[in-house]
């Protein structure tokens, strides 16, 4: 009964998302959720892998080792993009809140949209090419 409840919450959920009339704001909205949610599970991924430590020093060596390969490089990527948006629109709606910002929301927004896209871009070319 519980499993049944929360397919018809998440398909109730998917349904008012794709049917919502989505504006600029909407889907800075949607993104800082989506964004919210990848860093919650990226903590709990971390926590389980430092119960390596756990395990001895060499155990952990080898399981930071693993985490050198590219295809950990492209996550520690994602997960820098995930907290560049989340924290720079984070800003934005305390600006939009708390601040007369309510006039300037469109401006503010491509301002979190481009300076994003430079520092994920900046990011890139360290964790890369370095």
């Amino acid at each position: 009964m519980a499993n049944q409840t929360a397919i018809s919450f998440f398909s109730r959920w998917l349904e008012v998302l794709f049917n919502y009339r989505k504006h600029t704001g909407s889907w800075a909205w949607i993104l800082h959720r989506i964004t919210g949610l990848g860093l919650t599970i990226y903590i709990m991924i971390h926590i389980i892998a430092l119960t390596g430590l756990l395990k001895g020093e060499a155990a952990f060596n080898e399981e930071m080792a693993l985490f050198t390969s590219p295809v950990f490089l492209f996550g520690e990527w994602l997960l820098g993009a995930l907290v560049m948006f989340h924290s720079l629109n984070g800003v934005r709606i305390a600006l939009v809140d708390f601040g007369n910002g309510a006039r300037y929301h469109k401006r503010i927004l491509a301002f979190v949209y481009v300076l994003g896209v430079l520092m994920v871009a900046g990011m890139a070319y360290l964790i890369f090419l370095h």
